[in-house]
């Protein structure tokens, strides 16, 4: 093996190693579904392997969740237009197994905060996400979203004002959660 070939052997395997995981978790909250997010994250990275280090070395996160979320919004848009199963079609599917992520959530009170989260619009659950479990800087997920640095900067305020407000109603069992459009 070239000197080379071991540098980008070994510049990928850095990034996999670093951000794999928070790849795997973000593409997961914009599938819903772990394997579909396993698929584009493996994507992302031949994607990465095919790319000049020169072109993204010096902003590979923000160039990582673009394209795992250019590649997972690829997917919904397919699977938007594949037919769906029919009733008995779908009676007859297993379910699937509960997520390492949903065991692991034993605490009551992180699975009420991942309550609120997801009565949240999707976009402040997507900033939300990049900011506090990926722990990108505004810039970076204005970049990854497309959205301007202040109304991500607005998402997130939002979003948190939201939570804490409806943490607390929660706590003091005042009213249940119920989804905001």
């Amino acid at each position: 093996m070239s000197e080379r070939q071991a540098a980008a052997s070994q510049r990928i395997g850095d990034a996999l190693a670093r951000y794999e995981g928070p790849l795997l978790r973000y593409a997961r909250s914009l599938l819903g579904d772990l394997e579909r997010a396993r698929d584009v994250v493996q994507d992302t990275f031949l994607r990465l392997c095919r790319e000049d280090p020169g072109r993204v070395d010096d902003h590979l996160p923000q160039w990582l969740f673009t394209v795992c979320r250019n590649r997972a919004l690829d997917v919904q848009r397919k699977d938007a237009r594949l037919r769906p199963l029919d009733d008995a079609a779908l009676a007859a599917q297993p379910s699937p197994e509960p997520s390492p992520a949903r065991r692991l959530e034993g605490e009551d009170a992180v699975r009420q905060v991942l309550e609120i989260l997801g009565t949240l619009p999707t976009s402040q659950q997507e900033v939300l996400r990049l900011k506090f479990q990926e722990h990108l800087t505004y810039q970076q997920i204005s970049e990854v979203t497309g959205l301007t640095v202040s109304h991500v900067g607005v998402l997130i305020h939002n979003g948190l004002k939201s939570v804490r407000a409806r943490w607390a109603s929660g706590r003091e069992g005042a009213t249940p959660l119920r989804r905001v459009r």
